[in-house]
């Protein structure tokens, strides 16, 4: 029994038990528009990650730059350019990307914002508010393959120097031919290293990490002043986890236009 104002209302076992969608908006339109745009990303990222060539933009001469593609980045075999290799594993034979992309895929993979958005949209659990759920029963993250959410933390200090390893990266491109400059592609990757720094310790747990076991800020003014700056951050946890992850694909596909020769990279100073 409910309450209505002062009127008791009966709600009958099976409605409880078999809840109806009276919803008449556009509810399915975010659930149905998270699966486009992460199934297009696990489909381009795959393919980028075996395809190993064309990943990296470098030219001979008064243009000489050096574009590392964020998906192969760092590239630790001998199958890179000769200014962006750091040739630790000689032996590798096959993509560059499969020995890196396990850390980030690991950390957004288990990221607590994106648990939401893609159970609720490739598995329905709920797909929105005041939806039933697609399922009749729910186990938790307690059982395998749901249980290794509970690595986050772990894959979060993995993920923590990707963003400085790309913003090295992208200083690599501002070496040109005849002394130091910028090109489009520079402002590309040190954009894609910034959104992936705000995603990153935006996170809960780099939130927890500064700021976490302190019974008093008073006695770690430190890292309380860092800890407002996370907070921040991680009040914006959502949009950098978006865009950050539709710009990783974009520098993924300017590089390889670029060393493709499709255009030219435009240079600014």
């Amino acid at each position: 029994m409910t309450l209505v104002g002062d009127a008791p209302i009966v709600v009958p076992e099976v409605a409880r038990a078999h809840p109806v969608n009276r919803r008449t908006d556009r509810w399915w339109l975010q659930p149905a528009l998270t699966v486009v745009v992460l199934t297009g990303f696990v489909v381009y990222s795959t393919w980028s990650a075996f395809t190993p060539h064309g990943y990296y933009a470098g030219h001979v001469g008064a243009d000489y730059r050096d574009y590392l593609s964020p998906l192969y980045s760092p590239c630790i075999t001998d199958h890179c350019g000769r200014g962006v290799s750091w040739r630790l594993v000689g032996w590798w034979p096959f993509s560059a990307a499969l020995l890196m992309l396990p850390f980030p895929l690991a950390f957004r993979a288990t990221c607590y914002y994106y648990r939401k958005a893609y159970y609720r949209s490739f598995w329905l659990s709920p797909p929105a508010c005041a939806v039933p759920d697609g399922h009749r029963s729910y186990t938790g993250e307690v059982r395998f393959p749901l249980i290794l959410q509970n690595v986050h933390r772990y894959a979060f200090y993995l993920a923590v120097p990707f963003p400085v390893i790309l913003a090295w990266e992208a200083v690599k491109g501002l070496r040109f031919g005849g002394g130091w400059g910028l090109g489009l592609g520079g402002v590309i990757l040190f954009v894609n290293a910034i959104l992936l720094f705000g995603y990153t310790w935006g996170c809960h747990a780099g939130r927890h990490l500064c700021g976490g076991h302190l019974d008093a800020f008073s006695k770690g003014p430190a890292r309380y002043w860092v800890w407002r700056r996370v907070s921040w951050l991680n009040a914006h946890h959502m949009g950098f986890a978006w865009v950050s992850l539709i710009w990783v694909a974009w520098t993924d596909g300017y590089v390889r236009l670029v060393a493709a020769g499709v255009f030219h990279d435009p240079r600014f100073f």
